[in-house]
């Protein structure tokens, strides 16, 4: 038996029209948690049609011949290789810093001190 809060699915196997109904609009609104007024319901069923439609053209584009993919470009590995090479010099790099301490950077503290 089917829920009573639910409307049933609209159109069916036989090739019928398929028309989403004020109550059927209302419903998904209410699954959302959206609040919308009693003159948006039909704007809303309207628009909902139109993705469903739209959703269903999709899926009748015959994807036999179409092999599996995670991404429509055919990409390899893009990045650089992972390959050791010299760092740069600390002292250097400490010596362009504004302060340092310790062979480290000094920088202001943010957690328990006021600015």
């Amino acid at each position: 038996m089917s829920d009573p809060g639910k409307p049933s699915v609209p159109g069916g196997s036989s090739g019928e029209s398929r028309r989403l109904s004020r109550s059927d609009a209302a419903y998904v609104a209410r699954l959302a948690r959206l609040d919308i007024s009693d003159e948006e319901l039909d704007l809303y069923a309207d628009q909902l049609e139109a993705v469903l439609d739209y959703a269903a053209e999709v899926d009748s584009v015959d994807t036999t011949a179409v092999a599996p993919m995670a991404h429509p470009l055919p990409l390899v590995n893009v990045l650089r290789p992972d390959e050791p090479a010299d760092s740069l010099d600390r002292d250097e790099v400490l010596a362009q810093a504004p302060a340092s301490e310790d062979g480290r950077f000094m920088v202001p503290r943010i957690l328990g001190e006021a600015p």
